[in-house]
């Protein structure tokens, strides 16, 4: 089959349901020039002449963070960030999220592949600001950001997007490494655990990496654990914000009282936020956002959670690959995998 046929296919089965034919179109060509660009890193590295020695050492980076991903982790790798897309002009992903405004519960889409899924990828922001009016209209809180990569599940060999060797070292390799666990682990309907573990897989295994790589007190390895626990802070943060919200969106008061309530509430989340041991990166514009439940949602999304892997982590004596399959192993038993791995710490 080739590789135009399969770009179309995919689209069309991610997007066929619960999309126009432009929406499908815009998917697979952007795919499709992703993948056309696509240039061997190894082979790029072979006329070292055309590149800054920045760019060859995260370009080297790459290939052994899959190397580590494979070998050590366990990881499906196959030819997923073996290349590199040296497009003209590297896409832009526009993600919306929606939730509805008197409860957390998110708005979600419907694919044959994935299952629900809480949040919708564009290429085109005009498509993504039609999306956030027609939700909004509607009655449901939304929530744009953009994205710096994207998995197509192993469907395609993902190349490096060229925007990703503008981010640090440590921030490239926890971005391959999240990416990649996408490839290997992923849950129909699921996407906050799916989401929230690779997103623990990309940390953890980073820090491996860089220990493994430089050892405990490099630079690098250091500066991977604080954000680390920042971000295990943040998520704690995250979940007793939920469980207030969920408080105030169960009680008896009428609709009216709880949407002027929660601005209350949100108020308090931002100013507490600000006392937390320093900003990470998934959470950067939370205290100056204006909140709703749709961003909080998709805070969740990617840090609900972390302290329970993180103690696995701990129990399986710092044995990332162990952790992480005993974590799949509970998911993919459980009608509700965050339960379930909550229990067998607890």
């Amino acid at each position: 089959m080739s590789m135009l046929a399969r770009v179309l296919i995919f689209a069309c089965l991610c997007v066929l349901p619960a999309c126009s034919p432009l929406y499908i179109l815009q998917a697979g060509y952007e795919e499709a020039k992703i993948l056309w660009y696509r240039k061997p890193i190894a082979d790029i590295l072979q006329a070292p002449d055309r590149l800054d020695l920045p760019t060859q050492e995260k370009l080297r980076l790459v290939l052994r963070v899959r190397a580590f991903a494979e070998q050590d982790l366990g990881f499906r790798v196959g030819g997923s960030y073996g290349s590199v897309s040296e497009l003209p002009s590297p896409p832009t992903i526009y993600v919306v999220t929606a939730a509805h405004r008197t409860r957390l519960e998110a708005y979600t889409w419907w694919f044959p592949i994935v299952g629900r899924v809480s949040y919708k990828g564009y290429f085109d922001s005009a498509q993504a600001d039609a999306e956030i009016r027609r939700l909004e209209a509607q009655g449901f809180d939304t929530y744009m950001r953009t994205a710096a990569a994207f998995s197509t599940l192993g469907w395609f060999a993902d190349p490096l997007l060229p925007q990703l060797l503008e981010y640090d070292r440590s921030t490239l390799a926890n971005i391959v490494l999240h990416e990649l666990f996408h490839n290997t682990f992923y849950l129909s309907g699921q996407t906050a655990f799916n989401e929230s573990l690779a997103n623990f897989a990309g940390y953890r295994g980073a820090i491996d990496f860089f220990t493994t790589a430089h050892g405990e007190t490099h630079a690098l390895t250091r500066r991977l654990r604080a954000t680390w626990e920042k971000e295990l802070a943040v998520s704690h943060f995250l979940e007793q914000a939920r469980q207030r919200l969920g408080a105030l969106y169960a009680s008896e008061s009428s609709e009216a009282e709880k949407l002027v309530r929660r601005k209350d509430v949100f108020t308090q989340l931002q100013e507490e936020f600000r006392q937390l041991p320093g900003a990470v990166s998934q959470t950067s514009d939370f205290a100056s956002v204006q909140l709703n439940n749709a961003v909080i949602l998709h805070y969740l999304t990617y840090l609900r959670d972390l302290r329970v892997f993180e103690r696995m982590y701990e129990q399986h004596g710092h044995d990332l690959r162990r952790t992480l399959d005993t974590i799949t192993a509970l998911a993919e038993e459980a009608e509700q995998p965050f339960e379930a791995v909550r229990k067998t710490y607890y």
